[in-house]
Protein backbone atom coordinates (compact mmCIF):
# COMPACT_ATOMS: atom_id res chain seq x y z
CA UNK A 1 0.00 0.00 0.00
CA UNK A 2 2.94 2.34 0.51
CA UNK A 3 3.61 2.32 -3.24
CA UNK A 4 0.06 3.45 -3.96
CA UNK A 5 0.35 5.95 -1.13
CA UNK A 6 3.46 7.46 -2.64
CA UNK A 7 1.69 8.00 -5.98
CA UNK A 8 -1.24 9.70 -4.21
CA UNK A 9 1.12 11.91 -2.20
CA UNK A 10 2.93 12.93 -5.39
CA UNK A 11 -0.41 13.73 -7.03
CA UNK A 12 -1.33 16.06 -4.18
CA UNK A 13 2.08 17.72 -4.45
CA UNK A 14 1.28 18.47 -8.10
CA UNK A 15 -2.03 19.94 -6.99
CA UNK A 16 -0.31 22.27 -4.53
CA UNK A 17 1.62 23.77 -7.41
CA UNK A 18 -1.52 24.31 -9.48
CA UNK A 19 -3.82 25.63 -6.76
CA UNK A 20 -3.46 29.34 -7.57
CA UNK A 21 -5.75 32.20 -8.60
CA UNK A 22 -6.73 31.80 -12.25
CA UNK A 23 -6.52 28.00 -12.37
CA UNK A 24 -9.59 26.07 -13.51
CA UNK A 25 -10.46 23.13 -11.28
CA UNK A 26 -10.65 20.84 -14.34
CA UNK A 27 -6.98 21.61 -15.02
CA UNK A 28 -6.03 20.20 -11.62
CA UNK A 29 -8.05 17.06 -12.29
CA UNK A 30 -6.41 16.52 -15.69
CA UNK A 31 -2.93 16.84 -14.16
CA UNK A 32 -3.73 14.16 -11.57
CA UNK A 33 -5.20 11.86 -14.22
CA UNK A 34 -2.03 12.18 -16.29
CA UNK A 35 0.10 11.49 -13.20
CA UNK A 36 -1.79 8.28 -12.40
CA UNK A 37 -1.53 7.12 -16.02
CA UNK A 38 2.22 7.77 -16.00
CA UNK A 39 2.65 5.49 -12.98
CA UNK A 40 0.24 2.79 -14.17
CA UNK A 41 -2.12 3.50 -11.28
CA UNK A 42 -5.88 3.07 -11.50
CA UNK A 43 -7.83 6.18 -10.40
CA UNK A 44 -10.48 5.07 -7.93
CA UNK A 45 -12.90 7.99 -8.09
CA UNK A 46 -13.60 8.16 -11.84
CA UNK A 47 -16.64 6.04 -12.63
CA UNK A 48 -17.38 5.38 -8.95
CA UNK A 49 -21.06 4.38 -8.85
CA UNK A 50 -23.74 6.46 -7.18
CA UNK A 51 -25.81 5.12 -4.32
CA UNK A 52 -28.91 4.72 -6.49
CA UNK A 53 -30.01 4.63 -10.14
CA UNK A 54 -30.69 8.39 -10.24
CA UNK A 55 -27.13 9.19 -9.19
CA UNK A 56 -24.59 9.26 -12.06
CA UNK A 57 -21.11 7.74 -11.67
CA UNK A 58 -18.50 10.22 -10.46
CA UNK A 59 -16.94 11.80 -13.57
CA UNK A 60 -13.41 12.71 -12.42
CA UNK A 61 -10.25 11.35 -10.76
CA UNK A 62 -10.33 14.00 -8.04
CA UNK A 63 -12.94 15.55 -5.79
CA UNK A 64 -12.36 19.32 -5.88
CA UNK A 65 -14.52 21.19 -3.38
CA UNK A 66 -14.32 24.98 -3.01
CA UNK A 67 -15.25 27.09 0.02
CA UNK A 68 -18.65 25.92 1.36
CA UNK A 69 -18.34 22.69 -0.62
CA UNK A 70 -17.31 20.03 1.91
CA UNK A 71 -16.45 16.96 -0.20
CA UNK A 72 -17.23 15.29 -3.54
CA UNK A 73 -17.04 18.49 -5.60
CA UNK A 74 -16.90 17.85 -9.37
CA UNK A 75 -14.03 19.47 -11.34
CA UNK A 76 -15.26 22.01 -13.89
CA UNK A 77 -14.44 25.23 -15.72
CA UNK A 78 -14.68 27.08 -12.39
CA UNK A 79 -11.76 29.47 -11.97
CA UNK A 80 -10.13 29.65 -8.55
CA UNK A 81 -10.07 33.12 -7.02
CA UNK A 82 -7.92 34.88 -4.44
CA UNK A 83 -9.29 34.07 -1.00
CA UNK A 84 -10.84 30.71 -1.91
CA UNK A 85 -9.98 27.49 -0.13
CA UNK A 86 -10.03 24.23 -2.07
CA UNK A 87 -10.29 20.67 -0.83
CA UNK A 88 -8.48 18.16 -3.05
CA UNK A 89 -9.23 14.47 -2.50
CA UNK A 90 -7.94 11.62 -4.65
CA UNK A 91 -7.18 7.90 -4.52
CA UNK A 92 -5.61 5.22 -6.68
CA UNK A 93 -4.95 1.50 -6.84
CA UNK A 94 -1.48 0.21 -7.69
CA UNK A 95 -0.59 -3.48 -7.92
CA UNK A 96 -3.89 -4.40 -6.31
CA UNK A 97 -3.69 -2.06 -3.30
CA UNK A 98 -5.40 1.26 -2.59
CA UNK A 99 -4.48 4.58 -1.00
CA UNK A 100 -6.60 7.68 -0.37
CA UNK A 101 -5.68 11.18 0.84
CA UNK A 102 -6.90 14.77 0.83
CA UNK A 103 -5.62 18.27 1.54
CA UNK A 104 -7.18 21.72 1.92
CA UNK A 105 -5.25 24.57 0.32
CA UNK A 106 -5.52 28.36 0.41
CA UNK A 107 -5.79 30.16 -2.91
CA UNK A 108 -3.51 33.17 -2.62
CA UNK A 109 -4.09 35.21 0.51
CA UNK A 110 -7.06 34.07 2.57
CA UNK A 111 -8.89 35.45 5.59
CA UNK A 112 -7.34 34.59 8.94
CA UNK A 113 -10.39 32.62 10.09
CA UNK A 114 -10.24 30.44 6.97
CA UNK A 115 -6.54 29.81 7.61
CA UNK A 116 -7.37 28.81 11.18
CA UNK A 117 -10.10 26.48 9.93
CA UNK A 118 -7.54 24.64 7.78
CA UNK A 119 -5.09 24.44 10.68
CA UNK A 120 -7.74 22.97 12.97
CA UNK A 121 -8.69 20.30 10.41
CA UNK A 122 -5.03 19.41 10.02
CA UNK A 123 -4.64 19.40 13.80
CA UNK A 124 -7.54 16.97 14.15
CA UNK A 125 -5.91 14.59 11.67
CA UNK A 126 -2.52 14.79 13.38
CA UNK A 127 -4.19 14.21 16.72
CA UNK A 128 -5.89 11.09 15.37
CA UNK A 129 -2.63 9.70 14.00
CA UNK A 130 -0.89 10.20 17.33
CA UNK A 131 -3.76 8.81 19.39
CA UNK A 132 -4.09 5.69 17.23
CA UNK A 133 -0.81 4.51 18.71
CA UNK A 134 -1.96 5.14 22.28
CA UNK A 135 -5.58 4.00 22.42
CA UNK A 136 -7.33 0.65 22.25
CA UNK A 137 -10.64 1.69 20.68
CA UNK A 138 -11.46 4.08 17.81
CA UNK A 139 -14.08 5.85 19.96
CA UNK A 140 -11.25 7.03 22.24
CA UNK A 141 -9.62 8.66 19.23
CA UNK A 142 -12.74 10.15 17.67
CA UNK A 143 -13.87 11.59 21.00
CA UNK A 144 -10.61 13.51 21.26
CA UNK A 145 -10.85 14.67 17.64
CA UNK A 146 -14.35 16.05 18.19
CA UNK A 147 -13.41 17.71 21.47
CA UNK A 148 -10.40 19.39 19.90
CA UNK A 149 -12.43 20.78 16.98
CA UNK A 150 -15.21 22.07 19.22
CA UNK A 151 -12.74 23.69 21.59
CA UNK A 152 -11.52 25.71 18.60
CA UNK A 153 -15.06 26.92 17.89
CA UNK A 154 -15.75 24.70 14.86
CA UNK A 155 -17.93 21.65 14.16
CA UNK A 156 -17.24 18.15 12.80
CA UNK A 157 -19.36 16.88 9.89
CA UNK A 158 -21.32 13.82 10.99
CA UNK A 159 -23.08 12.73 7.79
CA UNK A 160 -19.82 11.64 6.13
CA UNK A 161 -17.00 9.66 7.75
CA UNK A 162 -13.74 7.86 6.99
CA UNK A 163 -13.42 4.18 6.15
CA UNK A 164 -11.29 1.08 6.14
CA UNK A 165 -9.15 0.63 3.04
CA UNK A 166 -7.07 -2.16 1.48
CA UNK A 167 -7.62 -4.04 -1.78
CA UNK A 168 -10.87 -2.07 -2.08
CA UNK A 169 -11.13 1.68 -1.48
CA UNK A 170 -14.15 1.55 0.84
CA UNK A 171 -13.98 -1.28 3.35
CA UNK A 172 -15.31 -1.75 6.84
CA UNK A 173 -15.16 -0.28 9.39
CA UNK A 174 -16.87 3.11 9.20
CA UNK A 175 -14.51 5.66 10.78
CA UNK A 176 -16.35 8.65 12.28
CA UNK A 177 -14.55 11.82 13.36
CA UNK A 178 -16.91 12.27 16.29
CA UNK A 179 -18.14 10.00 19.08
CA UNK A 180 -21.73 9.09 19.85
CA UNK A 181 -23.25 6.73 22.39
CA UNK A 182 -24.79 4.71 19.56
CA UNK A 183 -21.40 4.26 17.85
CA UNK A 184 -19.73 3.10 21.07
CA UNK A 185 -22.55 0.65 21.71
CA UNK A 186 -22.90 -0.85 18.22
CA UNK A 187 -19.98 -0.03 15.89
CA UNK A 188 -16.82 0.70 17.87
CA UNK A 189 -13.74 -1.27 16.85
CA UNK A 190 -10.34 -2.17 18.26
CA UNK A 191 -7.13 -0.55 17.07
CA UNK A 192 -4.85 -3.49 16.38
CA UNK A 193 -2.06 -4.47 13.95
CA UNK A 194 -3.26 -5.13 10.41
CA UNK A 195 -5.90 -2.41 10.46
CA UNK A 196 -5.62 0.31 7.78
CA UNK A 197 -7.92 3.33 7.90
CA UNK A 198 -8.61 6.36 5.73
CA UNK A 199 -8.91 8.98 8.46
CA UNK A 200 -10.55 12.16 7.13
CA UNK A 201 -11.87 14.89 9.42
CA UNK A 202 -14.28 17.34 7.77
CA UNK A 203 -14.50 20.54 9.80
CA UNK A 204 -17.10 23.28 9.30
CA UNK A 205 -16.74 26.90 10.31
CA UNK A 206 -20.45 27.01 11.16
CA UNK A 207 -22.94 24.22 11.85
CA UNK A 208 -22.20 20.57 11.10
CA UNK A 209 -25.30 20.17 8.89
CA UNK A 210 -24.78 19.55 5.17
CA UNK A 211 -26.81 19.31 1.96
CA UNK A 212 -26.16 17.68 -1.44
CA UNK A 213 -26.42 19.76 -4.62
CA UNK A 214 -28.45 18.89 -7.70
CA UNK A 215 -25.48 17.13 -9.33
CA UNK A 216 -26.13 14.38 -6.73
CA UNK A 217 -22.49 14.46 -5.55
CA UNK A 218 -21.32 17.82 -4.22
CA UNK A 219 -21.76 18.12 -0.45
CA UNK A 220 -22.12 21.68 0.87
CA UNK A 221 -22.55 23.22 4.30
CA UNK A 222 -26.21 23.99 4.98
CA UNK A 223 -25.39 27.46 6.30
CA UNK A 224 -23.02 28.34 3.43
CA UNK A 225 -20.00 28.69 5.70
CA UNK A 226 -16.58 27.35 4.61
CA UNK A 227 -15.40 23.81 5.36
CA UNK A 228 -12.00 22.09 5.47
CA UNK A 229 -11.21 18.43 4.74
CA UNK A 230 -7.94 16.54 5.15
CA UNK A 231 -7.15 12.83 4.96
CA UNK A 232 -4.39 10.24 5.24
CA UNK A 233 -4.33 6.49 4.83
CA UNK A 234 -2.97 5.22 8.15
CA UNK A 235 -1.83 1.70 9.07
CA UNK A 236 -1.43 0.07 12.47
CA UNK A 237 1.53 -2.32 12.36
CA UNK A 238 3.46 -4.37 14.90
CA UNK A 239 6.01 -1.52 14.94
CA UNK A 240 3.43 1.20 15.53
CA UNK A 241 1.35 3.59 13.45
CA UNK A 242 2.51 4.41 9.92
CA UNK A 243 1.12 6.96 7.48
CA UNK A 244 0.82 5.33 4.06
CA UNK A 245 0.20 8.53 2.09
CA UNK A 246 3.15 10.46 3.50
CA UNK A 247 4.71 13.11 1.29
CA UNK A 248 8.49 12.85 1.57
CA UNK A 249 8.77 16.48 0.42
CA UNK A 250 6.22 18.33 2.58
CA UNK A 251 5.55 22.02 1.91
CA UNK A 252 3.95 24.71 4.05
CA UNK A 253 0.75 24.14 2.06
CA UNK A 254 0.65 20.49 3.00
CA UNK A 255 0.45 18.66 6.30
CA UNK A 256 3.92 18.01 7.70
CA UNK A 257 3.45 14.72 9.53
CA UNK A 258 7.14 13.91 9.96
CA UNK A 259 6.81 14.07 13.73
CA UNK A 260 4.10 11.41 13.75
CA UNK A 261 5.14 9.28 10.78
CA UNK A 262 5.80 6.37 13.09
CA UNK A 263 4.66 6.18 16.68
CA UNK A 264 4.99 3.42 19.21
CA UNK A 265 1.84 1.51 20.04
CA UNK A 266 0.72 1.63 23.64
Amino acid sequence: MKEAGKVVAQALRICRGLAKPGTKTIEIDKAVEEHFAKHGAIPLFKGYPGQNDSMPPFPAVTCLSVNEQVVHGIPSQRILKEGDIIKIDTACKLNGWCADAAITLPIGQIRSERARLIKVAEGALLLAIKEMGRRRWWSEVSMRMESYVKEQGFEVVQQFVGHGIGKVMHENPQVPNYCSRDFVKKNDFKLEPGLVLAVEPMVNMGRFDVDILGDKWTVVTKDGMPSAHVEHTVAITERGVEVITIDDDPTPAGIDISSVYQTTSA
